[in-house]
């Protein structure tokens, strides 16, 4: 399987690239927990079907030492009982934010205010910035038909 366009050897998409990564670093750098990052990124990669980013962002939690129970779980968390209450939060705020489509009024006041109960104000804009970068990671992979299956951890830096 190869990828309709070639986004690691395209000088307009590494511009492009360059600008959504720059973004994608400050919400890494900001007070979100990184397994909260990790599990973001997993859930909406799924909800997308972006199968290099959820290839990628499974393999980096595991080699950060998310446990495989947990990342066997993400897609069925509603009935898990291996989240805490602020991850919870995360993985409905990142679906309603991933599907806005679905729903008439986008997120809805209750993910908000549930979200907001576990967050403070600076990681609440990481949550949503997080999730708006990883949709366009998604986004970008899906149309162009990225393979997945090849990420090493840690392969982009």
């Amino acid at each position: 399987m190869n990828p309709r366009l070639d986004f690691f050897g395209n000088a307009l998409a590494a511009k492009v690239m360059r600008h959504i990564n720059s973004a994608g670093r400050a919400v890494t750098d900001s007070g979100l927990p990184h397994t909260t990052q990790e599990l973001v990124k997993i859930r909406a990669s799924q909800i997308n079907g972006c199968g290099f980013c959820t290839d990628m962002h499974t393999k980096d939690a595991a080699a950060a030492g998310e446990t495989p129970v947990r990342l066997h779980l993400v897609a069925a968390w509603r009935e898990a009982t291996v989240f805490t209450e602020a991850e919870r939060a995360a993985l409905e705020l990142t679906e309603q934010g991933t599907r806005i489509a679905d729903a008439a009024g986008g997120v809805s006041d209750e993910v908000w205010a549930n979200a907001a109960k576990h967050y403070d104000e600076d990681q609440l804009v990481a949550l949503v910035s997080l999730i708006a970068v990883i949709n366009a990671y998604n986004r970008v992979n899906v149309i162009n038909q990225q393979p997945a299956g090849d990420y090493r951890p840690g392969q982009f830096g």
